[in-house]
């Protein structure tokens, strides 16, 4: 049984949804990040870069147990452990490849920014709500162009791409989007959001994360605490 050490977060819902579409049975262990869960030594042999999701598979590729960390990694790992979301000819692959790549290095961190300066900076900085706002607006516009003639991000197949980016949209509100801008990319999320694994995915340790209101959590992530080297 693969284990999930993993936080009720996008990147964790990224998992938590992958292993139940691919029907794998697994256990989680949850890293509460607010009270700097992360930063234990038994995590960082797991996750050297402190961050969630991390899994540990008993059942590697070659009989021995492995642990991956970085969400992406692990859905690569998974869709090649189970032969699913991942199609085999080199052209669709590439182009579910490419749409991964756009979420992890542009959906997540730029929407994590426009996150932390919308609700968590101590400060309002105009010219970094907007900076952020607007990358983030121009990212939601990238995809409902590619969503006009297509089903599902990456191409016709429902695949780790959408799995990858719908976490990610779940907060739209406090990114400062208009759903009426992006009907495409609003009927997509919709259909992805009704499919019950991702439901069951995304309940996943949602109960134990509360909001962060007290100096420690915002400590533990966004201060000093970050930085520490260990």
């Amino acid at each position: 049984m693969i284990t999930v050490h993993s936080w009720a977060t996008p990147n964790g819902h990224k998992v938590h949804i992958m292993l139940e579409e691919c029907g794998l049975p697994y256990e989680v262990v949850p890293v509460d990040i607010a009270a700097g869960e992360q930063f234990q030594p038994a995590f960082l042999r797991i996750s050297p870069n402190n961050k969630i999701p991390a899994i540990v598979d008993p059942d590697g590729p070659d009989g021995r147990p492995v642990t991956l960390f970085e969400s992406g990694a692990i859905l690569l790992y998974l869709a090649g452990k189970t032969g699913q979301l991942l199609p085999e000819g080199d052209r669709a692959r590439y182009a579910v490849l490419q749409w991964l790549m756009f979420q992890m290095g542009g959906v997540g961190p730029m929407l994590g920014q426009n996150h932390h300066f919308r609700l968590y900076a101590p400060e309002k900085i105009a010219y970094a709500i907007g900076r952020y706002t607007d990358e983030a607006r121009r990212l939601y516009g990238v995809m409902d162009r590619q969503l006009a003639d297509n089903a599902h991000i990456a191409g016709p197949e429902y695949s780790i791409a959408d799995i990858a980016i719908f976490p990610w949209l779940r907060n739209w509100q406090n990114q400062g989007i208009d759903w009426a801008d992006y009907p495409n990319l609003k009927a997509w999320f919709d259909r992805i959001a009704a499919r019950p694994a991702v439901q069951r995915g995304v309940a996943v340790l949602a109960d134990r994360r509360k909001p962060i209101t007290d100096d420690k959590a915002r400590e533990n992530l966004f201060g000093a605490t970050q930085y520490r080297r260990r």
